[in-house]
């Protein structure tokens, strides 16, 4: 499909603004810091920070440690770390002691392991959740300044089943403006820094999820993800995260919610600093709905059949993948093919070069019953008077929006966007067919490799001079295919790298399984701040 005259013009607009705006951002200071000398946080003193979910729950159940201890080193932990990273937006200190106390109480009363086990698996295990999702007595605003009084009434449903399955929510965390951008910075609370270097951005919208993981502040997290926002953060911090299948995990009561066909791309998922942690947390999130998942399959690796490919195609809109990024993908193949002895077919799926062009026009179609998709424009207005982003910008240019940048570019883009209906009609079906496509390549046994993003994590602010980098994760939202995202050390500059481990609809145990399979071999979650 040929770009049309508007589509160049914008990419050579783009190249050109892309390259003014570099230039600009290398000219001006750095950003306030912590201090003179401080890059990353300091790691974590006490090996209680260190303990995976699954294995820091079976201490609780053996009685080995008490629920108190632990809370109270993560409340430690992120007192010490968050005045740096700015990702715990809100605590609930008080209430996380008090719930540990309930805690001790109940192993004190001596019921037996296996009957916790069933019924509380995630026993006394610290957790967070994305400032979008109800945590009852939180806020709830989604960086919105118009709901910065809005406290939820009630639990969102995966963090009420995260509660009942025995996890203590120890506070809420940051996110992008309406989640719809990649760096969690916005009018309410702030900007998020990255753990490895605090000059970085932690990405979003789940971003404060994924520097509260990288720093030891928590073990499991809450994030949703509608074009990557548990996948890029995940990546730009060193953790996994889990993107599932389109369907399986309620998104009820998060703000924003999907309305009409975009209901068919936003999902919620776990991120987590371990791998064998995203399978027990993923069940419980899931609830009934983990039946219509294979979790319980065992998966032989040797049987798998891995695909990998190395780049979109070269589109014009996103930036070339950084040779590291590229060098990192290449050892899992060179690992999976002399370990498993297994041969990785390298493909080119040709449409991957307008995922960015296909996500924007599947996210602005109608659903099947016709409904139109809610315009961001009247989401910035939180149900008062719709957005009108031209004049936004002019009060944005002169310091009076309480918008960010990067919501007003949104809003423009919207409206550009359903300007082209012929041709935002040709990219549906193009999107279609790449998800026929896809679906017939991985097949019940199918693993791609992809990734994560063109680049690693990006300075603060740089996310505008290429904002649709995203399309390398945004793509599978529109293909409701899952995927999990999986570290893979540190690179040259100390900052993370990663993979996305991609399969067919409902095969998300596969995609969990290479990921524990990767970390063995790679090293999974790397301490910051360690020299």
């Amino acid at each position: 499909m040929a770009l049309s005259r508007a589509e160049r013009w914008l990419a050579l607009l783009l190249r050109l603004l892309s390259r003014a705006c570099l230039a600009l951002l290398a000219l001006l200071p750095p950003p306030p810091g912590p201090g003179p000398g401080a890059r990353a946080v300091p790691p974590p003193r006490r090996e209680l920070l260190l303990l995976p979910a699954r294995r820091l729950a079976a201490l609780l159940r053996a009685r080995q440690v008490t629920c108190i201890e632990v809370v109270e080193a993560y409340v430690e932990r992120i007192k010490e770390v968050n005045p740096l990273i700015n990702a715990v937006v809100k605590d609930r200190f008080e209430e996380a002691l008090q719930e540990a106390q309930q805690v001790d109480k109940l192993l004190s009363e001596g019921p037996g392991d296996d009957y916790l086990e069933e019924k509380f698996p995630l026993l006394g295990v610290p957790l967070t959740v994305k400032e979008a999702f109800s945590l009852h007595g939180m806020p709830n605003t989604s960086g919105l300044v118009n709901r910065r009084n809005v406290i939820a009434t009630s639990d969102a449903t995966v963090v009420s089943r995260l509660k009942q399955a025995g996890a203590i929510p120890l506070g809420v965390t940051n996110c992008s403006e309406l989640c719809m951008w990649y760096e969690s910075s916005n009018r309410v609370y702030g900007r998020t820094n990255n753990p490895y270097d605090l000059q970085r951005i932690v990405g979003g919208s789940s971003g404060g999820e994924g520097g509260v993981l990288a720093a030891a502040c928590s073990v499991i997290g809450v994030g949703s993800d509608i074009g990557g926002s548990i996948r890029m953060p995940a990546f730009f911090n060193g953790v996994f995260g889990h993107k599932p299948t389109t369907g399986v995990v309620p998104n009820d009561g998060q703000f924003p919610n999907a309305h009409g066909a975009r209901t068919s791309f936003l999902c919620t998922g776990p991120m987590c600093r371990y791998a064998e942690d995203l399978e027990p947390v993923l069940r419980v999130m899931a609830g009934p709905g983990v039946s219509k998942l294979k979790l319980n399959e065992k998966v032989s690796l040797e049987k798998i059949k891995f695909h990998c490919m190395d780049h979109d195609g070269g589109s014009v809109f996103v930036s070339p993948v950084d040779k590291e990024i590229l060098q990192a993908q290449k050892k899992v193949v060179e690992h999976i093919e002399s370990d498993l002895g297994v041969r990785v077919q390298h493909v080119s799926i040709h449409k991957m070069k307008y995922s960015f062009q296909i996500w924007s026009a599947m996210m602005s179609s109608k659903d099947s019953n016709g409904e139109e998709a809610q315009r961001f424009t009247d989401l910035l207005g939180d149900h008062g008077k719709p957005v009108w982003p031209l004049w936004e910008l002019m009060k944005w240019l002169v310091g009076m929006s309480s918008h960010t940048f990067p919501a007003i570019a949104l809003g423009l883009t919207e409206k550009l966007m359903k300007l082209n209906h012929s041709g935002n009609a040709k990219l549906v079906s193009m999107g279609k067919s790449l998800q026929e496509e896809m679906e017939a390549l991985l097949g019940q046994d199918g693993v791609l490799l992809y990734p994560s993003h063109p680049t690693i994590a990006p300075k603060h602010h740089s996310p505008i001079c290429m904002p649709f980098n995203f399309a390398y994760t945004a793509i599978f939202n529109v293909l409701g295919l899952p995927v999990t995202q999986c570290p893979l050390g540190l690179g040259s500059e100390g900052l993370p790298l990663g993979i996305q481990l991609v399969a067919a609809a409902y095969n998300d145990h596969l995609t969990l399984a290479v990921a524990r399979y990767l970390e063995k071999a790679f090293g999974g979650w790397v301490l910051p701040g360690k020299v």
